[in-house]
């Protein structure tokens, strides 16, 4: 039976599976895997899983789709993604506007596409077919970018909510990869979020990035800085309490820090709560 998420999750990390399942009380609420981690059949990763999914709802968040690819879509990648679906029963599934392969090799990176009708029309056949081989809806996150394509014809959220329009997808908002994108492309945080469908969001991530010459770099791998924890109140006010995850892929610290991140996301969740009533 597939769960519903509230409140607010972490990334599962190798290092914290003791922490998590030893714990005589749930520190959070949920979970969210890298789900190409978990696509084998058995073995030590998949009976960690299943300890784990007794005791918390998971959200499985992929990379592999590779959706923006021009490359035929990927059926052994799909059929073993669905056999973990339904084994777990994910509350989402996600994967990124982006592409990741070419002529099948993989590029371990999230590669942005042109937004154009053409690149649309592709984006949309791409999500129509993992939804039918999954048979589930799946939801999108919105990228971070260093740079903008010329050959663009409209804005990221109008191609987000043309996408969620035509597909029924929903969407996977990341706050953090929404300021690095403004900042480095010289546009509005702000208008971003308020021209994306609200009925469209389901989850909302939160990540740290680190500042370069020039620009900003999505590291996801130090605390929320300020600057993300104020778009996220507005995300908040704007999208409601969205289950919202705290994103650590790198130079992973110990769960006592990942808990602090989200101590203080629930905390503006509480506070989004208190104005609504």
């Amino acid at each position: 039976m597939t769960q519903s998420l509230r409140g607010v999750g972490v990334g599962l990390r190798v290092e914290h599976f003791e922490e998590l399942l030893e714990s005589t009380r749930n520190p959070v609420p949920w979970l969210e895997i890298l789900a190409d981690n978990f696509l084998s059949a058995g073995g030590p990763s998949i009976r960690n899983l299943e300890r784990v999914a007794q005791r918390y709802p998971l959200s499985f968040h992929c990379v592999g789709m590779s959706l923006g690819s021009t490359d035929p879509i990927n059926k052994a990648y799909f059929k073993r993604l669905k056999e973990q679906v339904d084994r777990f029963q994910p509350a989402l599934i996600s994967d990124h506007l982006a592409w990741v392969s070419v002529h099948h090799r993989y590029l371990h990176d999230l590669i942005p596409l042109p937004y154009t009708q053409e690149s649309l029309t592709h984006m949309v056949s791409r999500v129509q077919q993992a939804q039918e081989l999954l048979g589930r809806t799946i939801i999108i996150e919105n990228p971070s970018a260093y740079l903008s394509f010329k050959e663009s014809e409209i804005s990221e959220t109008e191609f987000l909510r043309q996408l969620h329009q035509q597909t029924d997808c929903g969407l996977l908002i990341d706050v953090n990869n929404i300021y690095v994108s403004a900042v480095n492309n010289g546009f509005s945080a702000h208008d971003y979020l308020n021209d994306l469908p609200a009925s469209a969001v389901a989850e909302l991530h939160l990540a740290g990035y680190e500042e370069q010459a020039g620009y900003l770099f999505d590291s996801h791998g130090q605390r929320v800085h300020q600057p993300v924890w104020d778009l996220y109140q507005k995300a908040l006010q704007r999208f409601g309490n969205t289950p919202t995850l705290i994103e650590w892929d790198t130079d992973i610290p110990p769960f006592s820090v990942l808990a602090e991140e989200v101590a203080k996301a629930q905390a503006y969740q509480q506070q989004c709560q208190e104005v609504e009533a």
